[in-house]
């Protein structure tokens, strides 16, 4: 470009422009604390980037939209702020639609930005560029709420609702699609209307059902607690309502780490393994915390109860979902177990354990269900172990719908708090752990993140190892390497089919890493795994780790 030219760009560049309606949009996001925004930029969603920089975010260009939702959801675990993703009109916006589906399914805060076909124009099918018939109604399938708005004034109400939304109620995908004409033309929304509101008083449940599920709990001998994702900004009330009553706590994958998993009342995410849910059905109170029981977790058709059932959830539709509540408790749940702490007061747990132990015959079940977790899978639980043992005791690790991860890892990796395994137990896709694992390393720099995946999982997203790379990320993957989709292989093997489209072609994943920019480490010796992450975390950047199942 001539020099002239160049200048007159620049110009162009630093001149005023109009406050848009993506401007506002953007203002009011930025508001409540979200920093950073994952999407692609496209011919239609100019003017949803065009105030990125000035407003402060981190703009994430992946390589592509599902990648940008689950970068997303990654961001938000961190941070306890909604994900937020920008996509294009059409084909960007439907290629979010598996993160947008994942959000919904695993109960995750999430806002896609979309622009939309200009008022007046819908399904007049005309053939503009990437035209779609009703974007919106897409997306409201498979969404918490899908909004098509008509003024600046609408769509910076629709993100208001969102945070009320995330703050108040079960935390789902919410769309908000903003007409071309609307998105470009000059926004009427005073600079107050923009700023962060005041959120509402955390909901508290009835002082009477209450006072009855404490009742419950002080004449219990052997009370068990069940808490799910639901669960994981009550932390510490859990860990205290545990030491309380001497109750041993199961998790749900998404509640992992609600309780100290190295805490001697923890026993793991562990509600796949018939063992766990032996206990939990043998309680003489079963209290279950921000879950909705579902098969997904369970692996089985259902969670049974011997005693009373007391469960606590934000959502009055959860609270006799897959299992009816003797007493339910809706409302905010470190909140309700406030109340529910005092009421129980002081002194000795009620339980038969001391307050931060087991009793006897709660040692042997934990025991049970550790050897039925080795037993499960017992090569690929030897590789968890390996991989385990190597990864930072303070690291995050992101999985995928692979094997080493649902079948092993899962059980075997201790984590101290919530959010230290990014997974998708319910949705179940493949191509969430890399993506995840990015937006955790943007959302912060002071905790090491791992990606532990499988190949087939690692090849539905293996094009965001050039995302991490372009935004520097301290980022070590851990590819797991069985030849192919090895749970299909034996699914259709355990129904008299021969395999058939399972068996997948390999590339050189440790050259293929380094031809993105990331550093490959081929490891032949399963022996020397351990030291290759060890090495790989310390020396930093993108690494990728790369090892072949003993047996695949």
């Amino acid at each position: 470009m001539n020099q002239p030219l160049l200048d007159e760009t620049m110009e162009q560049l630093a001149a005023p422009y109009a406050d848009t309606a993506g401007r506002a949009v953007l203002e009011t996001i930025r508001a409540y604390g979200v920093t950073a925004v994952f999407g692609i930029p496209g011919t239609h969603n100019l003017e949803l980037y065009r105030p990125l920089g000035d407003l402060g975010f981190r703009a994430v260009t992946t390589r592509h939209e599902q990648g940008a939702g689950y970068g997303a959801d990654g961001w938000a675990q961190q941070t306890g702020l909604p994900g937020v993703v920008i996509t294009t009109s059409g084909p960007g916006l439907q290629n979010a639609m598996s993160a947008i589906g994942t959000a919904f399914c695993e109960s995750r805060p999430l806002i896609v930005l979309s622009p939309g076909v200009a008022l007046g124009a819908e399904f007049s099918d005309v053939g503009t560029l990437h035209e779609t018939k009703d974007a919106s109604a897409m997306v409201a399938a498979i969404a918490e709420w899908s909004r098509r708005v008509t003024s600046a004034s609408e769509a910076v109400e629709a993100v208001h609702d969102a945070f009320a939304l995330f703050r108040t109620g079960r935390p789902r995908p919410v769309h908000i699609e903003i007409p071309l004409d609307v998105l470009e033309s000059p926004a009427d929304v005073p600079a107050d209307a923009r700023a962060a509101r005041p959120m509402p008083a955390p909901a508290r449940a009835d002082a009477s059902a209450v006072a009855e599920a404490a009742a419950l709990l002080a004449a219990a001998q052997s009370p068990v607690i069940v808490a799910g994702g639901g669960s994981t900004r009550a932390a510490p009330q859990v860990t205290a309502l545990a030491e309380r009553l001497g109750a041993p706590v199961l998790t749900t994958l998404n509640g992992k780490g609600v309780l100290d998993e190295h805490h001697p009342l923890s026993f793991g995410s562990n509600l796949r393994i018939a063992a766990a849910r032996e206990v939990a059905e043998a309680a003489d109170v079963l209290v279950v915390l921000g879950s909705k029981l579902g098969e997904a977790e369970l692996w089985a058709p259902s969670l049974e109860a011997r005693g009373p059932v007391i469960r606590i959830d934000i959502s009055p539709a959860q609270v006799h979902k897959n299992l009816a509540a003797t007493v339910g408790l809706v409302g905010d749940c470190a909140t309700v177990l406030d109340d529910l702490l005092a009421a129980l007061g002081d002194g000795l747990p009620t339980g038969a354990g001391a307050p931060t132990s087991p009793a006897p015959g709660l040692a042997a079940a934990r025991a049970a269900i550790d050897a039925e977790v080795a037993a499960t899978e017992p090569a690929t639980v030897a590789l968890a172990e390996r991989i385990a043992e190597a990864i930072p005791a303070d690291a995050i690790v992101a999985g995928d719908s692979s094997q080493i991860v649902y079948l092993a890892l899962a059980s075997v990796l201790r984590r101290d708090r919530p959010h230290g395994l990014l997974y998708t137990p319910t949705y179940a896709t493949l191509g969430y752990g890399l993506p995840a694992a990015i937006g955790a390393r943007v959302a912060q720099d002071d905790r090491p993140v791992v990606a532990v995946l499988g190949d087939g999982a690692l090849m539905f997203a293996v094009n965001e190892l050039a995302t991490a790379v372009e935004q520097r990320l301290d980022l070590t993957v851990v590819c797991v390497d069985n030849g192919g989709y090895g749970e299909i292989r034996q699914n259709e093997v355990d129904r008299g089919i021969r395999p058939i489209g399972v068996e997948l072609v390999q590339p050189d994943w440790a050259a293929l890493a380094t031809a993105f920019g990331a550093t490959g480490r081929r490891v032949d010796r399963v022996d020397d795994l351990g030291d290759a992450i060890r090495e790989a975390v310390a020396v930093g950047g993108v690494q990728l780790v790369h090892v072949r199942q003993p047996g695949a």
